[in-house]
Parts: C-alpha cells; sequence; structure tokens
C-alpha cells in the first residue's frame, strides 16, 4: 500500500494492467474446496489459466523489446545506466514483471499441477538471458560475481528498509568464511542477517557453549 501511495506518477493504463494481473492471480489462487478432484480443473478455472499465459505472453514480448535497448544504453557508463535503470523500474519491467514472477512462484508451490497446465512459466524463462545482460551492467557486479557464495543475510537489508548503497560500506562474511574462522578456534555467529564474534562473551557466560 505504501507503493501505491508513493507511485503517484504511474499511467492509468499501467495500473489498469496491474489491477488486472492482480485479479488473474487471484482466480488462480486455490480455495479450500470440500470434495474436489485432485488434479481436475473447471474450466472456468483452466479459462484464466489461459488468458494469464497470452498476458504473460504479451508482457514478455514488450519486455523483450525494451531490455535490448535498455541494455544498449546503459552500457555506455555508470551515469546511464542509473538513469536508464529509473525509466525501466517505472515501465512495465519493473512494476508488472516482478510482482508477476512472485505471484507465479506462490501459486506454483500452492497448485503445481494447475500452472503446468497453464503453462506461462516457460515464457518467462525466455527474459532470463535479457535480465541477465543487463544486471551484469550493475556497478559492483565484478565484486559479486567473485563471490563463491552469497550469505543468505546479506538480502536482509532489503527488507528492513535499508538503503542498498549501504552494502558498499560494509565488509560482507561469506559462509565458508565463518565456518573457516569457527573451525580456527574462533566464535562468530548470525543473528538477523549480521555476523557478531561473541568469543569474548564465551569466556564470560555461565551457560556454556553448547547453548551459545
Amino acid at each position: 500500500m505504501d507503493q501505491e501511495l508513493y507511485s503517484k506518477e504511474r499511467s492509468a493504463s499501467l495500473d489498469l494492467l496491474l489491477r488486472f494481473q492482480r485479479l488473474l492471480v487471484s482466480k488462480l489462487y486455490p480455495a479450500d474446496c470440500v470434495g474436489q478432484v485432485p488434479n481436475t480443473y473447471s474450466p472456468d478455472l483452466l479459462g484464466v489459466g489461459s488468458l494469464l499465459k497470452k498476458y504473460t505472453a504479451l508482457l514478455c514480448t514488450h519486455i523483450g523489446d525494451i531490455l535490448p535497448v535498455a541494455t544498449s544504453i546503459a552500457c555506455t557508463s555508470h551515469r546511464h545506466f542509473a538513469e536508464v535503470s529509473c525509466v525501466v523500474d517505472g515501465d512495465l519491467t519493473g512494476i508488472l514483471l516482478p510482482e508477476l514472477v512472485v505471484s507465479i512462484v506462490l501459486l506454483l508451490s500452492k497448485n503445481a499441477g494447475l500452472m503446468q497446465e497453464a503453462g506461462a512459466i516457460p515464457l518467462l524463462a525466455g527474459l532470463l538471458e535479457h535480465l541477465d545482460r543487463f544486471n551484469h551492467l550493475a556497478p559492483g557486479m565484478e565484486r559479486d560475481d567473485n563471490e563463491d557464495l552469497a550469505w543468505p543475510g546479506i538480502m536482509g537489508s532489503f527488507f528492513t528498509g535499508q538503503s542498498c548503497r549501504n552494502n558498499e560500506e560494509v565488509t560482507l562474511i561469506r559462509k565458508a568464511d565463518l565456518e573457516n574462522h569457527n573451525k580456527d578456534g574462533g566464535f562468530w555467529t548470525v543473528i538477523d542477517g549480521k555476523v557478531y564474534d561473541i568469543k569474548d562473551f564465551q569466556t564470560q557466560s555461565l551457560t556454556g557453549s553448547s547453548i551459545l
């Protein structure tokens, strides 16, 4: 709802598409139906699934046309990348696509058979290459690629409202680094995505290492 209030400049047509997309997802979201035979779907439900496939195909076609152009402009400089990212963020790619992907993953976890029947998922796979090329232009991408394993706690900052620019100022500790440090006699632990050194506290604690 905060994003709804924030996006005052969004066009009426884009808002209508977003509402239509949410309506499709809500119609496909499984209700608790007593006595329904597994893996059998009503014609209405299959119709909505077919409509979702057509909608996804049109959306992917548009995004597939936009992203290569965006990539060709963004590769000029970091400033161009920032400007293009702002444009893409306000386009179908930044507004409709992220929510559609999350919704389809949710629907897939709830009713995999229906989503396979609808056939919308393979259409999204065609965008991966375009998205990957664009994302690789992001500043700091080379540093991220050098990491063997992205520590899940890093993502915590994106869900707590912190700016992603803060990631430049934070030392990132991989899971392998933490395990190796503890094998060498250290005592690092992870709480809410942050790594704490509690070695000194271990010697003072009356509870023992097992509880720690």
